[in-house]
């Protein structure tokens, strides 16, 4: 970001608190404005101030560290680590609850257009094109696109989940996923114990297994193999995300991480960190086999909503803190009423930018139809099985 744009931001924010605390003193003055009038333009210019600061930060952390770390060869755990205690989930609910806060309608348009000059989102594409109809922040992150923008590719096996860019994808090798290129992680800590392939009567899988241990117990069909994608969708991106094939949802497990960003400049500095965030895991299976569709967490994702699966909620004040206790995890098994979902149905939606993995088996001859930094749209061709 360069120095002029944050210069802008910061006078943003600065101009943002002035005017809240102004016009509040003037209502009190002259009672024109209602007192829930007034702590909503306070809450409004303290709030676009804490977000704008947030993001600043963040992005300026990451590329100092990236900076670094390409001329060392190594990432300061030290800086890692203060990033990591910073209040983040509660800055995210926070961040929720105030998109979900009605805006008078004369500022509709101004506080959504800088929006959506910031990060340059594509208006036309939705049903409703005029910001002043949006009563707030959700609505607009969650607006729906109109029914002939994305078209659901057909022949291929494996489409697209949602808007983005695609951060790596590829085969997965003896239990090890990489998040972006040289960045690894286990899918076994990703995943967690292979509960879902077992019967309630069976004892628990072992968790103290290797990486190849586990990837042998997953049990692949002959001839198969198993492959992963991962799709970072921007604050600007669409924010619902769809199935990208039809397929059966046996197993739900979410795990109360945390909600570091998953921008790409921090995916390359922290090692691990899909398996540090908070993250809902359907596992299942298509017509290859195993199939998993998860939704990652991040900064100022207020909360996940997943259409199929209601009471599922995210980034709730009482789930334990997994930087103390790790690998925390809850299970909802759906083996008895499994829940069918066909190609491009909807799935789910991010209160803000974040990512979506899939890891799932397929045949030896199936290709990718992406590259990595690619944009993608959702519905496009992602991957097929060759002759």
């Amino acid at each position: 970001m360069a120095a002029p744009m944050r210069k802008n931001l910061l006078s943003f924010f600065s101009c943002c608190c002035q005017n809240a605390t102004r016009m509040e003193r003037r209502a009190v003055s002259s009672n024109a404005v209602r007192p829930k009038k007034r702590r909503f333009l306070k809450f409004l210019g303290l709030s676009l101030g804490a977000g704008v600061t947030t993001g600043i930060m963040v992005y300026y952390m990451a590329k100092k560290n990236l900076k670094k770390q390409t001329e060392e060869g190594k990432t300061t755990t030290n800086t890692i680590e203060m990033y990591r205690i910073m209040p983040l989930k509660a800055m995210s609910r926070a961040w929720g609850k105030f998109n979900q806060l009605e805006l008078p309608v004369m500022l509709r348009r101004p506080l959504l257009g800088l929006y959506v000059w910031m990060f340059d989102c594509n208006v036309e594409e939705a049903m409703e094109t005029e910001l002043k109809n949006y009563k707030n922040l959700g609505e607009f992150f969650r607006r729906i696109l109109k029914p002939d923008v994305r078209l659901i590719s057909i022949k291929e096996e494996l489409t697209n989940p949602a808007d983005g860019k695609i951060l790596h994808y590829g085969e997965v090798t003896d239990g090890i996923l990489e998040q972006v290129k040289g960045v690894n992680y286990s899918v076994q800590h990703f995943l967690g114990p292979q509960t879902w392939l077992r019967d309630s009567s069976a004892p628990t899988p072992t968790t103290n297994q290797t990486d190849e241990e586990y990837f042998k117990g997953l049990n692949l069909k002959p001839g198969n193999k198993l492959f992963h994608c991962v799709v970072y969708l921007a604050p600007g991106d669409y924010h619902r995300f769809h199935s990208p094939a039809k397929w059966t949802i046996n197993y739900r497990r979410h795990f109360p991480g945390e909600l570091l960003s998953v921008n790409p400049g921090i995916a390359r500095w922290i090692h691990g960190l899909f398996v540090l965030n908070e993250r809902v895991v359907y596992m299942g299976e298509w017509e290859h086999g195993f199939f998993s569709y998860t939704a990652v967490g991040a900064t100022n994702v207020g909360s996940i909503k997943i259409y199929c699966d209601q009471e599922m909620m995210t980034n709730v004040k009482h789930h334990p803190d997994t930087r103390r206790t790790p690998g925390v995890y809850f299970d909802k098994d759906f083996r008895k009423d499994p829940i069918q979902v066909e190609k491009g149905e909807m799935f789910g939606e991010f209160n803000l930018g974040s990512t979506v993995v899939l890891v799932f088996e397929a045949p030896e001859n199936f290709v990718f139809n992406v590259v990595n930094d690619q944009k993608v749209r959702m519905g496009e061709p992602m991957g097929t099985c060759v002759m």
